[in-house]
């Protein structure tokens, strides 16, 4: 029988949980009944037992209960009471031990937090201890757990913010985002803590893993908008000064004792953060982009802000979910700063496939974006929304027009003759739509539009809607004195149907007759008291309250006050015109990318963006201590300062100016450090300088070299290539005090030697990592001399790839009888006819070209002259290369004339104009997927290695049910070639039959298997990049395949 004693390692929890649930088993099932019934039994003497070696001195022991306890919860079995006993272990140093214990307190801390709570000074002893680790990982763990231990005992706090201040200056990347993420839920108010490390995020962020960039873009914007001044407010006060100092002399400004304002200078600290920042908007992650874009959106002056333009829209080829928050951030940006977009317009038009959100949001930012030069291309892409089938869009899509009709004056008109002629449309809600938005334009000129007003009353009887049905009532009850014979009959009306309409229709129906009884009494008294007779009881008290508060306005009788002299002012003081605004205008309260953002209330844990200051706090607090270098000896007998001496420099140029202002004369002094510093760097050290931003390598150049400053710090290790990689893991403090002693050795000569004008060689050893550095080099640089490239042809020796390159070949194409296509009739062309086909050989003119075979035929009986291409009207990319002009077609006669045509692997069409010498006709050239193809061969081999490659989003398949005869190889060869311009690929099984081909233009390829299965069952598998393509080749395959 086993033993009671279970194998553990490293290898999962779970494995082992498995291992000791099958060892009971066996040992309940076999002789070793009792021993299954002693391992997993709950009673007092088996606890007793448990609680014993948990209490004892032995890890063996204790380890062996623990295991025992694991069974038991594998087994379902309760083990709470054991609880006490259990927590008392989890300072063992024994690492077995320790992983068991934590999966005990995983299971019930939430059913014993009392108890639990006992853990946590524990886990604070071994969180001071992780600080202080060698491994970033270890280091990033603890990071993470600070807010877990947060969670559990928010007394904790003052502990808590000293350990993330200590890791707040760890250099690693690896914990830099998690220590800010501590940060921001432990002690978001403790700015203080950022002040020392400020610089150093920023220079780091870009190394920073892409959730850790988010959460330090966030901190970092909160910390700017508190240490900086308002970019936005000194440009405006710029433009007031300087249109002042435009019309005003400099004596008068004197005289009014106006002292002259100093030019608006960004603080080097918010132009480092801009800087360091924007290179993030090119990262593949949408949340690191959207964080920079609201980053420059509340930090940035305005004239900057529109570099983030281009990369929103790119995220708008993203997930509808992403799609749905970088649209409603647009949205709300294009509010206030309406030019960032306008570029970029068509990125906005509606797409068939787009969910109702995404249209709308997109509609929304459309409207936004309209101005007097836009706004007809804008109403032409509107008339075609108004005509979805999407009800909900193409309301929305009316509205929209009613909010450009009012913010553009010069559309009005139209805008409202569109609207009116909706107004006959069959769909209700477009109508009733159109009514309501019409009744809002009516307000600003109701003057102009009265047959507009009669038009809508006599539409009456047809809409349904009740809000359209109130809408026309309260139009004609407003200017009921513009429409005096139609409005007391629509009154008529209406009375009639009073008690079967809606409550909203009922108040405009009173009201409408309240208006009419003051204007119109002879007309409209009596059938008002009829009105309101039936009001008086009906059963909503609304209705009933405002039938007798109109009754004794309208009414008046003895009892009735004062208030009823007052009636006409009442009813028909005139209303001022409703403003049509954007629902996303008062959203930039929120900061951008955030939930409160995305739901428009401020969610739980939101931190309200702090308000600009008014004067600028004290940037001396940024400024790093320097280190003082300590002196080392070299062999040469010429003393060096210590290479931990860069580190102490790591922000050297900003920390050597005592003055906290940020002069002129300061930066221009630091150019000239920079200057020296550079001339005398190594070839490594240039190829750092050269990756910074071009654009803006001269502003602020204190903080672009101290950034590059922070480069140089990391020494390169001069060992073979064998070395061990894992010191690269650690931080940068680790990695440099293992090998000063090496590097000073051979470093310290070069490092005098490289202040001479030639750079010598270097007689060092180079890894093959270091090769990368000379890619990047802005200047020459002297390489090893050619016992290190030697050297390295040996060691590549062994890296040299073997041909197992896959070999594909243009292959000639298999003949079919060619397909021609309509191009011109002779009754069009007025004689001249004209066919196309594709010869399905390689163009002579152009290999990126598809050659096309016109055939020219004189219908008439007249000679036709100089038939030849005039203009072209081709998509962006696509190329002509015309046919030789045909100088005389006798009647009667056909000629053949050859032209390429460049589709850039599109199916979109060709059009062109062929011209005579008497005129001009237009036709289209439109390519069939399957002749944007060029056969290639290949072996089965080489076409399984190929197709490997292109799977996932590049593999097309669906199963093609077809007839017998039309499964068997020869049919399903002859469809093949006939539709689609495809190589045949040999295949060693009868049921799978491959073909293969390349795109003309980009030379992609196209692989296509069709395996038979049983049942005259088809698979039908098309791999290639072009995804357009591969799914109309699917879908064109698939319906030549299904046919008899």
């Amino acid at each position: 029988m086993a033993t009671n004693s279970i194998s553990y390692n490293d290898q999962g929890l779970g494995r082992e949980s498995t291992e000791l649930g099958q060892e009971a088993t066996a040992m309940t099932s076999g002789g070793g009944a009792g021993a299954g019934f002693r391992l997993f039994s709950v009673d007092y003497k088996k606890n007793e037992d448990l609680h014993q070696m948990l209490d004892s001195n032995k890890d063996s022991l204790k380890l062996e209960a623990m295991k025992r306890i694991v069974g038991m919860i594998a087994k379902g079995k309760d083990a709470s009471e054991l609880f006490p006993a259990v927590v008392k272990n989890v300072a063992s140093k024994n690492i077995e031990l320790k992983k068991l214990v934590y999966v005990y307190l995983v299971r019930y801390a939430e059913e014993q937090q009392d108890l639990a709570l006992l853990s946590i000074s524990t886990f604070q002893r071994a969180l001071k201890e992780a600080v202080n680790d060698l491994s970033p990982y270890v280091r990033k763990t603890a990071a993470h757990a600070i807010q877990k231990l947060y969670s559990l005992d928010a007394e904790q706090k003052e502990p808590l913010i000293e350990i993330i201040e200590k890791l707040l200056k760890d250099k690693s990347t690896l914990v830099a985002g998690s220590v800010v993420m501590s940060f921001e839920e432990v002690c978001p108010e403790r700015i203080d803590l950022i002040h020392k490390n400020y610089r150093k995020l920023c220079n780091l962020l870009v190394d920073v893993e892409e959730w850790g960039q988010v959460v330090i873009i966030n901190m970092l914007t909160r910390y700017a908008r508190t240490q900086f001044l308002s970019p936005w407010k000194e440009e405006m006060m710029l433009d007031e000064n300087n249109e002042k100092a435009f019309y005003d002399s400099d004596e008068d400004q004197n005289k009014n004792g106006v002292a002259a304002k100093k030019p608006y200078i960004m603080d080097p600290d918010h132009r480092l953060l801009l800087r360091n920042t924007r290179p993030l908007l090119q990262s593949r992650n949408a949340a690191v982009v959207m964080g920079v874009a609201q980053l420059y959106w509340h930090l940035a002056p305005k004239s900057e802000v529109n570099i983030v333009a281009k990369s929103l829209i790119r995220l708008l080829r993203s997930h509808r979910e992403v799609q749905y928050v970088v649209l409603q951030n647009i949205a709300t940006m294009t509010i206030r700063n309406k030019g960032m977009f306008e570029p970029y317009l068509k990125s906005f038009y509606i797409r068939s496939t787009d969910p109702t959100q995404i249209k709308i949001l997109k509609l929304e930012i459309l409207t936004n974006l309209t101005s007097e030069t836009n706004i007809p291309i804008v109403l032409r892409e509107f008339q075609t929304y108004v005509k979805s089938q999407d009800k909900q869009f193409a309301a929305a899509t009316i509205q929209a027009i009613g909010r450009c009709a009012t913010n553009i004056s010069e559309v009005t008109d139209t805008c409202l003759n569109g609207l009116v002629y909706l107004l006959s449309n069959r769909d209700e809600n477009v109508v009733a739509e159109s009514v309501v938005v019409i009744k809002k334009l009516l307000q600003t000129q109701p003057s102009q539009h009265s047959e507009i007003i009669k038009h809508m009353a006599k539409l009456l009887g047809n809409i349904t809607v009740p809000m359209a049905r109130a809408s026309i009532l309260w139009l004609i009850g407003e200017y009921c004195e513009r429409v005096p014979k139609i409005a007391p009959d629509v009154l008529r009306k209406v009375a009639k149907s009073f008690t079967t309409e809606e409550e909203i229709v009922k108040l405009q129906i009173l009201n409408l007759g309240a208006k009419l009884c003051l204007t119109n009494p002879k007309q409209t008294k009596l059938l008002m008291q009829y009105i309101l007779n039936v009001a008086k009881y009906d059963q909503n008290y609304d209705i009933r309250d405002r039938t007798r508060f109109i009754k004794q306005l309208i009414v008046p009788n003895e009892k009735s006050g004062a208030l009823s002299k007052y009636a006409k002012k009442i009813f028909l003081v005139q209303k001022p015109a409703p403003v049509l605004e954007s629902p996303f205008k008062d959203r930039d309260r929120f900061q951008l990318s955030t939930l409160s953002h995305t739901l428009n209330t401020k969610a739980n844990g939101y931190l309200e963006l702090p308000e600009w200051p008014e004067s600028a706090p004290d940037p001396s607090v940024r400024n790093v201590e320097v280190i003082q270098p300590v002196k080392l000896v070299t062999p040469g007998g010429k003393s060096k300062g210590k290479k931990d001496n860069l580190d102490g420099k790591f922000y050297s140029d900003s920390e050597e100016q005592e003055d906290s202002s940020q002069s002129s004369e300061s930066s221009s002094e630091s150019e000239s450090d920079s200057k020296n510093e550079d001339s005398s760097s190594s070839s490594s050290e240039e190829s750092s300088d050269s990756e910074s931003d071009k654009e803006e390598q001269n502003e602020e150049s204190e903080y672009s070299n101290s950034e590059n400053n922070k480069t140089k710090t990391k020494p390169k290790k001069l060992n073979s290539a064998t070395s061990s990689e894992s010191e690269d893991s650690s931080s940068e403090d680790d990695s440099e005090s293992g090998n000063d002693s090496d590097l000073e050795n051979t470093v310290t000569q070069k490092k005098e030697e490289k202040k001479t004008v030639s750079v010598k060689a270097a007689k060092q050893e180079i890894s093959l990592l270091d090769l990368v550095d000379f890619s990047d080099v802005s200047t020459p640089v002297t390489l090893p001399k050619p016992v290190m490239a030697s050297r390295l042809a040996a060691d590549l020796e062994g890296l040299s790839l073997s041909s197992t390159a896959a070999v594909i070949d243009v292959a000639t194409p298999v003949f079919v009888p060619p397909k021609s296509y309509p191009l011109l009739h002779r009754m069009s062309g007025k004689g001249l006819g004209a066919e196309y086909h594709f010869s399905r050989q390689q163009c002579i003119y152009n290999s990126k070209m598809v050659s096309v075979q016109i055939i020219l035929t004189n219908n008439s009986d007249k000679e036709i002259r100089n038939i030849r291409i005039g203009e072209r009207k081709l998509a962006s990319g696509m190329r002509i290369h015309d046919f030789y002009e045909i100088e005389c077609l006798e009647p009667g006669t056909s000629k053949t004339a050859s032209m390429g045509i460049d589709f850039c692997d599109s199916t979109q069409a060709a059009n062109f104009v062929l011209c005579t010498c008497n005129d001009q006709f237009s036709v289209t050239v439109q390519p069939p997927v399957g002749e944007l193809l060029m056969p290639v061969t290949t072996s089965e081999k080489d076409f399984k290695k190929e197709q490997g490659k292109l799977t996932g989003m590049n593999e097309n398949s669906t199963a093609i049910t077809g007839s017998p005869q039309n499964s068997s190889s020869q049919a399903i060869v002859h469809k093949v070639v006939n539709m689609a311009n495809v190589g045949v690929v040999p295949s060693g099984q009868d049921n799978i039959h491959r073909f293969a081909a390349k795109t003309v233009n980009s030379g992609s390829l196209v692989l296509i298997t069709i395996e038979v299965k049983e049942g005259s069952t088809m698979q039908l598998r098309i791999n290639t990049e072009k995804s357009v393509i591969g799914s109309v080749l699917l879908r064109e395959l698939k319906s030549v395949l299904s046919q008899d």
